[in-house]
């Protein structure tokens, strides 16, 4: 089976090639665990070092301020940013004093902060879910009026996994500060893509698959002086607040997921904004969930009335791509992500992501997005067949790849006047209108239709999502079938 087109980046991201070659080595023969005092263990020691700089470095590439930076902090390795964002949020809250117990966080923040807040909540800490407007970002104004002086942690995330929008963390991190609390930015999907306003934050968790490195590793970045109490007890790794032995695959494979960051950061950032531009033009009758000038590009969150993404996601098998948040998918939780949006039920059913990045072509995106659905049904209603077309595809050839005689078709030579098909109506007004030549055949033709087309004629559009096409009984008749 051909691989998918894979559009969807916000889920994970593909390997980089070189990430898994400098991977093997510490796989097949670099093998001794780094918290071993063995000459093996000191040397994978050394090489989970160099990928800690390497991690460190891009975490401020490109920089926004030159007055402070991460270097100003540790970055821990985790298992992922899951735990991270738990560590966190559970670890800074235990050294809250009593009278700073309240934790704000946005309505639109992942599951990972969400849950972790409410369990706290359960804990006895008082917490503030503020909304966002229809772009999905925060009120600032709003943001300063709840974030007060019994507020001891805010949470808020870089770059939203669903819907792409790009919050003020600069913004929101001074507001808390001038009242004294700490600031944690979840800032998995824009690390090393949207520039991180480091001195505004006490806390940022990332992680490796989002940017092609492996899976099962993150980091949490913890500025100096934090307050923060350990999750994980045992061996003591990490400076002793993170118990655990570490990979030396795994971080090296983040270090050099993450030099390359650095290395192809304006490569990357122009590719995606150039596949942003042809998607966006592309989907141009498709309705942009959240803010279309505050966003990273390369996540773009869609929807049309009438689609049912759950549908066109097991219709569309030739590309991967999303109906929300891979995390929340598997819980088969509605996207709370659009609903804070102010979506009704309709059209966050209506919408889906589109995610792509360094490894997406030009030619791929554009083929992906211009897949359709034909379908071929029978006299009497019934599906007969599917196949799949591209846009500019003649429907004729798409029936003839796909075996599904068109009875009466001329086979494009224009050769006879029966070859009419009946297109669904809510399709047909989405056709390129008919030529002169076959609107002369079609009127010599029986049981013509205000629907009618020939099928040598009829060529698909990326504007559609299904083609519905039937022919009728007369064309055969005149045939003498």
């Amino acid at each position: 089976m051909k691989t998918p087109i894979y559009l969807d980046y916000q889920a994970t991201t593909p390997l980089a090639p070189e990430a898994a070659a400098a991977m093997r080595p510490w796989i097949e023969e670099q093998f001794a665990n780094p918290h071993s005092p063995s000459r093996l263990g000191r040397e994978a020691a050394a090489a989970i070092e160099v990928a800690r700089g390497r991690v460190m470095e891009a975490l401020t590439t490109p920089k926004v301020t030159v007055t402070s930076d991460c270097h100003s902090g540790t970055l821990y390795f985790t298992s992922g940013a899951t735990e991270a964002l738990n560590w966190a949020l559970k670890g800074a809250a235990a050294r809250l004093p009593p009278n700073r117990r309240k934790i704000v966080t946005l309505a639109t923040e992942h599951a990972a902060v969400l849950d972790t807040v409410e369990w706290l909540a359960t804990q006895g800490f008082e917490t503030d879910i503020l909304p966002v407007g229809l772009d999905g970002l925060v009120d600032l104004t709003l943001a300063e009026n709840r974030i007060d002086h019994r507020t001891g942690l805010v949470a808020a995330m870089l770059v939203n996994n669903e819907i792409g929008v790009v919050q003020p963390i600069a913004e929101l991190g001074a507001l808390a500060k001038a009242k004294g609390a700490l600031v944690l930015c979840d800032a998995v999907q824009g690390f090393g893509r949207v520039p991180l306003p480091v001195h505004a934050c006490d806390m940022a968790a990332i992680s490796a698959h989002k940017v092609h490195g492996p899976k099962g590793i993150g980091a949490l970045w913890v500025r100096e002086g934090t307050p923060l109490d350990a999750l994980l007890h045992g061996g003591g790794q990490e400076g002793g607040l993170r118990s655990g032995t570490l990979s030396p695959a795994l971080c090296v494979g983040f270090g050099e997921a993450a030099r390359l960051l650095v290395e192809r950061r304006d490569a990357d950032r122009t590719h995606v904004r150039r596949l942003a531009s042809l998607a966006r033009d592309a989907m141009a009758s498709w309705t942009l969930n959240g803010s279309a000038g505050g966003r990273y590009p390369g996540n773009l969150n869609l929807r049309r009335a009438g689609v049912d993404a759950v549908r066109l996601l097991s219709e569309v098998r030739e590309v991967a791509f999303s109906a929300g948040s891979a995390c929340a998918s598997g819980s088969g939780r509605p996207s709370h992500v659009l609903a804070a949006l102010g979506l009704s039920g309709a059209e966050a059913r209506s919408s889906i992501r589109l995610g792509f990045g360094r490894y997406t072509s030009e030619e791929e995106l554009l083929r992906a997005l211009a897949l359709i659905r034909v379908r071929f049904i029978s006299d009497d209603g019934a599906r007969v067949q599917e196949a799949e077309g591209g846009d500019g595809d003649r429907l004729l050839d798409v029936a003839q790849a796909a075996g599904q005689p068109l009875e009466g078709t001329c086979e494009g030579q224009m050769a006879c006047s029966t070859c009419h098909v009946i297109v669904a109506a809510e399709d047909f007004e989405k056709l390129p209108p008919a030529s002169e030549e076959e609107e002369d055949l079609l009127d010599l033709a029986l049981h013509v239709t205000r629907t009618s087309r020939l099928a040598c004629q009829i060529m698909l559009g990326g504007q559609l999502e299904t083609l519905t096409v039937r022919m009728p009984g007369g064309a055969r008749n005149m045939q003498g079938r």
